[in-house]
C-alpha cells in the first residue's frame, strides 16, 4: 500500500475550539486550551502517525481583524502561511457564532488547496440549527466539504480524521515516525505556565505576559527549571506576584503538576517576574520569543 502524508493546516477565528480540535485530532495535549481569545499565538504542528501515512497537523493562532500589536501582525503571518503551504485546509467555524472573517473567506473561495468546514460546538444547537449551517456554508464556500461537530465532546471527529486520510496525497513522510511534534521541551513548558496565566488572571493579565525557560537541567529523576514571566506594567507584575507572593505561589504549584504529568519527572521550577514594557511591539524581543513566521 502506498504511504501518504501531507500537512493538515487548522485555521479559524479566536475561541472557535481549533486548539480543542487539534488535541483530538493528534491524540495528546498539544495546544492549551482557555475560554479566553489568543490562546494560540504560535503555529504548533502535532504529528500523527500510522503505517501508512503521516498527518502533520498544524494549529494556528486565531485570525484577528484589527492588529493592535506586531505580535498580533506576526500571528496573522503565521495563518498566512498555513494557507499557502497546506494540503488540506480545516476551516474551524463556531455554530453559535455569526461573525465572518470576510478576507479569509474570499481567499478560500479562491484556493486549490481542498478545504474543510467545520462546523464546530453543535452541541450548543438544535439539529434544525446544525442543518441551516451546514447549508449556509455550502453556499458560502460551495469548494469546500462541510461538516458539523463538537471537538470537546468528540462527536464527528473520528469521521472527520478519515475523510482528512483520504485527501492526502501519496508522500513519504515528512518527520520520523516516532515525533510527536516540532516542538522543544521548553516551548511546551512555556505554554503550560501561559496557560495556567490565562486561567488565574483576569482582564489585561494574560495578555501582557510572556514566558520564558531561562535555565532547564535534566537528571535521570528530576528537572529543574527557571522561568521568567515577562510583564507590560509595574502594576501587572505586582498583580502576578499577588499579596506576598500568595498568587505566584499557586500559579507555581499547579504548573509544577502539569509539567510533572507532561514530563514523567520530578519538577522543581522556580519563577520570576520581569516587567518589559515594549516586548509586543520590539521586533529583536518578538524574534527571541520565537514570533518569527
Amino acid at each position: 500500500m502506498a504511504h501518504k502524508a501531507g500537512y493538515v493546516n487548522i485555521i479559524g477565528r479566536p475561541n472557535v475550539g481549533k486548539s480543542t480540535l487539534m488535541n483530538q485530532l493528534v491524540g495528546e495535549k498539544i495546544s492549551i486550551i482557555t475560554s479566553k481569545a489568543q490562546t494560540t499565538r504560535h503555529r504548533i504542528l502535532g504529528i500523527v502517525n500510522g503505517d501508512d501515512f503521516q498527518i502533520v497537523f498544524s494549529d494556528t493562532p486565531g485570525i484577528i481583524k484589527d492588529p493592535a500589536y506586531k505580535m498580533h501582525e506576526v500571528m496573522n503571518q503565521f495563518v498566512n502561511v498555513a494557507l499557502i503551504d497546506a494540503d488540506l485546509i480545516l476551516f474551524v467555524v463556531d455554530i453559535t457564532d455569526k461573525k465572518v472573517e470576510e478576507k479569509t473567506v474570499e481567499r478560500l473561495k479562491t484556493t486549490e488547496i481542498p478545504v474543510f468546514v467545520l462546523i464546530n460546538k453543535i452541541d450548543l444547537s438544535t439539529q434544525e440549527q446544525v442543518e441551516q449551517a451546514v447549508e449556509q456554508w455550502r453556499e458560502t464556500l460551495p469548494n469546500a466539504t462541510v461538516f458539523p461537530l463538537s471537538a470537546q465532546y468528540n462527536a464527528n471527529v473520528e469521521f472527520i480524521f478519515k475523510q482528512i486520510l483520504e485527501k492526502l496525497p501519496e508522500c513519504p513522510p515528512y518527520f520520523p515516525k516516532d515525533e510527536l511534534t516540532d516542538r522543544s521541551m521548553r516551548f511546551f513548558i512555556t505554554e503550560i505556565i501561559r496557560e495556567k496565566i490565562l486561567l488565574n488572571y483576569q482582564q489585561e493579565i494574560p495578555y501582557s505576559v510572556q514566558v520564558e525557560v531561562e535555565s532547564y537541567e535534566e537528571t535521570e529523576k528530576h528537572i529543574h527549571i527557571r522561568s521568567i514571566i515577562y510583564v507590560a506594567r509595574d502594576s501587572q507584575k505586582a498583580i502576578i506576584i499577588g499579596k506576598g507572593g500568595s498568587a505566584i505561589k499557586k500559579l507555581g504549584m499547579q504548573a509544577r503538576t502539569d509539567i510533572e504529568e507532561f514530563t514523567g519527572k520530578k519538577i522543581f521550577l522556580e519563577l520570576f517576574v520581569k516587567v518589559d514594557k515594549d516586548w509586543r511591539d520590539n521586533e529583536a524581543e518578538l524574534k527571541r520569543f520565537g514570533y518569527e513566521a
